[in-house]
């Protein structure tokens, strides 16, 4: 197998992964088998290890000393700092994309706001929410910025999927509403200010684990 080749197949197996860890189909401390997914995926142990990598470069994964590879756990202080991550990046990409927003795009984005406002599940609701941000966003022109904002919204989603899997409630986004009001007015530092405030916004939710016992989950709702 070439070098190309294992590149590859680490990209889809990180890819796999990374979505079983979002989703919450693997959970926090749940254990990463190498072999096991060697045999899964039908590959060798070298892109494994390349996926692994990939997972912990993303802070989705942990290698830990005579424990193997896991699924990272999170508190509230790595939400904190994933709200101030998205804060910053996503200001300055604003901040570069207003020029090239058009009114096109910013119905578009409105589009998505109704979306996310109608939406009856968390997924439902974070695929909108995550649309109406990149649609205002990409303009900015600044792939590389663009894909580091990808990932903190992958790890935005991983949060909101553990707080409110059972338990969401459909909601109104004046935040969103607002950004696009300041913008169509050709007001962008109110839509930069507004957004600065609105990706740091953290909820909280009682969650019961399968002992009954209830604990706290923290989740960027913005």
């Amino acid at each position: 197998m070439t070098n190309s080749q294992d590149d590859t197949i680490a990209s889809r197996i990180s890819r796999v992964l990374a979505e079983r860890i979002i989703s919450g189909a693997l959970p926090p401390g749940a254990r990463l088998r190498q072999d096991h997914l060697a045999e899964e995926f039908g590959a060798s142990h070298v892109p494994v290890r390349e996926a692994f990598r990939r997972l912990e470069a993303q802070g989705l994964a942990v290698s830990e000393p005579r424990r193997g590879v896991r699924v990272a756990a999170f508190d509230l202080r790595e939400v904190r700092e994933v709200a101030e991550m998205r804060a910053a990046l996503e200001v300055l990409a604003l901040r570069h994309a207003i020029a090239n927003l058009t009114p096109a795009i910013l119905e578009r984005a409105a589009e998505a706001t109704t979306a996310a406002d109608a939406a009856r599940d968390v997924r439902a609701w974070e695929a909108a929410n995550r649309a109406f941000h990149r649609l205002i966003l990409e303009p900015c022109a600044m792939p590389r910025l663009m894909a580091s904002i990808d990932d903190l919204h992958a790890a935005s989603a991983r949060f909101l999927f553990s707080a409110w899997q059972s338990s969401w409630q459909p909601r109104t986004d004046h935040d969103h509403r607002a950004i696009l009001a300041a913008l169509r007015d050709g007001n962008g530092e109110e839509a930069v200010s507004i957004l600065g405030r609105h990706v740091q916004w953290i909820g909280r939710t009682p969650v019961r684990n399968a002992t009954g016992e209830t604990r706290e989950i923290f989740s960027i709702v913005g």
